[in-house]
């Protein structure tokens, strides 16, 4: 008879998550797994089948949340533009506020493997496409509301923006302080 899981494979993932976004994927150790985790290769194997398993409900752990915390974002009242700003400032003050610099595990998983990595190019692709939908909704609504140009075509705000984000989320990684990324967002809100 087997022994019984000694512990909860959802916080495995999310302390996975946490060591693949600081690290990277192929920097990644199974030993930095097993030390994170506090479970031994076997539990490790036998739990998510694989490195590459393990990662893959990583990523869409973080897939996941991120989709998330920016849906509730720019679902608060207030303008469109007001809501974009502050999705974009918050994410200034994320970036900016975590000690490791971290920036965006899709953007880094974007870098790092997707060009070699079907299955994480699909996952990061789609999330991409998350955020400039939910973008573009907000877009739509401003231009409904009469704060933006209703002559503009919101969808491709919406790449503009998603693009505009990636970039702050890389410069985030190497910013001094947050008065780079300010000048950023003051631009792209201005450009609406």
């Amino acid at each position: 008879m087997g022994r019984p899981k000694q512990f909860d494979p959802d916080v495995a993932v999310e302390r996975a998550m946490d060591v693949f976004w600081r690290k990277g994927y192929a920097a990644t150790t199974p030993q930095d797994l097993v030390d994170e985790i506090g479970i031994g290769k076997g539990s490790l194997y036998n739990t998510f089948g694989s490195k590459q398993a393990l990662f893959e409900r990583a990523l869409t752990r973080y897939r996941d949340a991120q989709a998330a915390w920016l849906t509730e974002l720019l679902d608060h009242p207030g303008s469109a533009k007001d809501r974009l700003r502050g999705a974009l400032e918050a994410l200034v003050e994320l970036d900016l506020g975590d000690p490791d610099r971290r920036g965006c595990m899709a953007v880094n998983t974007a870098a790092e493997s997707a060009p070699s990595d079907p299955w994480t190019t699909d996952t990061v692709r789609r999330m991409f496409a998350r955020t400039e939908g939910a973008f573009r909704a907000t877009v739509e609504e401003g231009q409904c509301a009469g704060e933006i140009d209703p002559g503009r075509d919101a969808a491709a705000v919406a790449s503009w923006l998603l693009a505009t984000v990636i970039g702050m989320r890389v410069l985030a990684k190497t910013a001094e302080d947050a008065s780079q990324l300010k000048r950023v967002v003051d631009a792209a809100v201005a450009s609406l």
